[in-house]
């Protein structure tokens, strides 16, 4: 089954060349894409839609969430919003609802918040255990999450439980708790952090998970300055979240990373060469946390490849919303409208490995507009993505394609 996109105003394909096209048409092939190019060259295909003079671009690729939980934190945001401040501790109560719901109430719960990421635009997402922070609860966490969404990592180092020690917990993580998660993820995560875990507990867990196969990602210098950026790029993480506080050594520790780059790829491939430590931002949590946001323009002038994604989590960003992400980074954090666009669906795919690939390894790259990715698309009511910052708060989802599946839109 085919299926042309036509009368496409704007197409933004964030693919190795950045290129922009105009009353153009892309085609899909099963879950792949076939073809793009002008709409006036488009080939025939079994189903035509009529994109009626509206932007498309690829789909949003969320690659930071926390999904899989039960509960609510409305109370600790209306006390940060009274001007109480932000600390790891209230990840604690979550952990309670979390260990006392069903397995059917878990993913029953986490479907929904899928759903609605896909409504938007979402076609391409991570989540992280976190929230049973015991054996039973971690393993069960991370068997839900394998089964609602694209990529899984495991976040037994989230914080450490009440009435635990520290050490013993970290040894847990990186022994009994890693053996029993391992079979559902792809990535480990720690939250290197005051209150949660230290620079060398960080380490210990980050190449623990590293021997047993699994590509890394921190949480980092959320609160305050610290270890985190230097511990991702040390231990060549592909990821380092948060980013609020950077020195200017960090800041040279992430571009120096990716030194041995080549984004352009040199054969139509986006990248190629040594890949460094993505930084990825997260507007949503800095705003509802009230912390600083994180430097996005000064990362990217400074050379290093940026990610957008939405933090979704029951305490300090509560919506999976990748088009808000993109209004306040272009409005409150100086990036232009390609380049927010371009962190939310490439820069994320790059943070999760997934910028390339066709089948080689048993996906297509997501994140870009080219033959042979995944038809992962984003049609916009709006006759460019321009739109996105000039009208904000506007839903402006028109239709998407999830792996050339077109999807609910609410």
């Amino acid at each position: 089954m085919s299926t042309l996109i036509t009368n496409i105003a704007e197409l933004m394909t964030q693919d190795a060349e950045h290129r922009v096209l105009r009353d153009a048409a892309v085609v899909i092939e099963g879950e792949r894409i076939s073809w793009l190019g002008p709409a006036a060259g488009a080939p025939a295909a079994d189903e035509r839609v009529d994109a009626g003079g509206r932007a498309l671009l690829p789909g949003w690729v969320d690659s930071h969430t926390h999904l899989i939980f039960a509960g609510d934190r409305t109370a600790e945001f209306e006390a940060r919003m009274a001007g109480e401040s932000y600390s790891a501790g209230g990840i604690a109560v979550t952990t309670g609802a979390t260990r006392s719901a069903s397995d059917f109430d878990l993913t029953r719960l986490a479907m929904g918040r899928v759903a609605e990421a896909v409504s938007q635009g979402t076609t391409y997402l991570e989540t992280k255990t976190g929230y049973g922070l015991d054996l039973e609860n971690e393993a069960r966490s991370a068997r839900i999450a394998s089964t609602v969404a694209d990529e899984v990592t495991y976040l037994g180092a989230h914080l450490v439980p009440a009435g635990m020690d520290a050490e013993e917990y970290t040894e847990l993580v990186c022994g009994p708790m890693l053996t029993a998660v391992r079979p559902y993820v792809r990535w480990a995560d720690v939250f290197c952090e005051q209150g949660a875990f230290n620079e060398d507990q960080s380490r210990r867990v980050l190449l623990a998970c590293k021997a047993a196969g699994l590509g890394l990602r921190v949480h980092g210098n959320q609160l305050g300055e610290g270890p985190g950026v230097r511990l991702a790029v040390e231990v060549g993480a592909a990821s380092v979240d948060h980013v609020n506080y950077l020195s200017a050594a960090d800041v040279d520790a992430l571009a120096a990373s990716w030194s041995g780059w080549d984004a352009a790829g040199g054969s139509g491939t986006p990248g190629s060469g040594q890949r460094g430590t993505v930084a990825t931002c997260l507007p949503a949590c800095d705003l509802s946390t009230r912390q600083p946001l994180a430097p996005g323009r000064e990362l990217l002038d400074a050379g290093v490849q940026l990610a957008l994604a939405s933090n979704c989590n029951p305490g300090t960003s509560y919506t999976s919303s990748m088009a808000f992400c993109v209004t306040t980074a272009v409005l409150q954090m100086r990036l232009s409208v390609h380049e927010a666009v371009r962190a939310a669906t490439y820069g994320g795919a790059l943070a999760l490995g997934r910028e390339s690939g066709n089948d080689a390894d048993g996906a297509r790259a997501v994140g870009s507009i080219a033959v042979g990715h995944r038809a992962d698309l984003h049609l916009l009511n709006a006759p460019s993505a321009t739109h996105l910052a000039y009208r904000p708060g506007i839903p402006l989802t028109h239709a998407v394609w999830r792996a050339g599946v077109a999807q609910p839109v609410r």
